[in-house]
């Protein structure tokens, strides 16, 4: 592991997808063009923290976007393998029948990273990521709050009020945590076959989280990993190491068709 490597998304945004996609394309013939739709489900409440860090990046879209330009003149690009992210419309999941749509969040940017950077995904590879609700209302309703906020947040004196509503630190209780989960069901196709895992565990924001932070650090410090530099993603980085660490830490990985 090479000194100047970075990796800044191990928590939820974004493990359970980049390496359930990693799982996903595992369990797919190699040297195929490949698809992986992820449909994510959670039950729990966010924390103050997360409220704060999210109405402050969704307040400086413009510095996030030039951010982004200079990272990537900055590093190269596989030449022979394709990713691509699918923003796919509404529908109904084969899996579980409920509604899907559209999750705006970074996690397919993750994803379709470490694609690029590792051979196993195939030379063309595709992926969407989807938020599985029982209502399309309350999509809609989730996806309409999402851009209001991001509205407000452009207006001083208005996210310094949203900021107010809840403080850094305040956050659910025990008991809600214990009561609070995540799945991320993903279906894989590619060379003629077709797979279906899911990546499951508890509250997503501390404990599950908590997990994933404190697992990569000693995957990090204490196994023996591929050779990276830059920023880069947990598959890139670290990969089955990390993997087998996260089914010993108790957040399953499994094949359910």
């Amino acid at each position: 592991m090479s000194s100047t490597t970075l990796i800044s998304a191990a928590g939820f945004d974004s493990i359970p997808h980049d390496l359930g996609a990693y799982f996903t394309v595992l369990h797919l013939p190699e040297d195929e063009p490949l698809t992986v739709d992820a449909y994510v489900r959670a039950s729990a409440m966010f924390s103050g923290g997360t409220f704060h860090s999210a109405v402050t990046a969704m307040s400086r879209p413009r510095a996030n976007i030039q951010a982004r330009r200079e990272r990537r003149a900055h590093e190269p690009r596989s030449g022979d393998r394709a990713a691509h992210i699918v923003t796919r419309a509404p529908h109904r999941d084969s899996i579980d029948g409920r509604w899907a749509v559209p999750m705006p969040t970074l996690d397919p940017q993750i994803v379709t990273r470490s694609a690029r950077a590792i051979a196993r995904y195939g030379p063309d590879f595709s992926y969407s990521h989807n938020m599985s609700v029982g209502r399309l209302t309350t999509a809609a309703s989730l996806i309409g709050g999402i851009g209001v906020l991001a509205g407000v947040a452009q207006i001083p004196p208005a996210r310094r009020a949203l900021l107010n509503i809840r403080k850094p630190g305040e956050g659910p209780s025990p008991e809600r945590r214990n009561r609070s989960w995540f799945t991320v069901t993903f279906i894989g196709k590619g060379g003629g076959e077709r797979v279906v895992t899911r990546v499951s565990g508890g509250d997503p924001g501390y404990d599950e989280t908590a997990k994933m932070l404190a697992e990569s650090a000693l995957c990090l410090v204490l196994d023996d990993l591929p050779d990276t530099a830059g920023q880069v993603t947990t598959a890139e980085a670290m990969g089955d190491a990390l993997l087998d660490r996260l089914q010993k830490a108790s957040i399953a990985f499994d094949v359910i068709g």
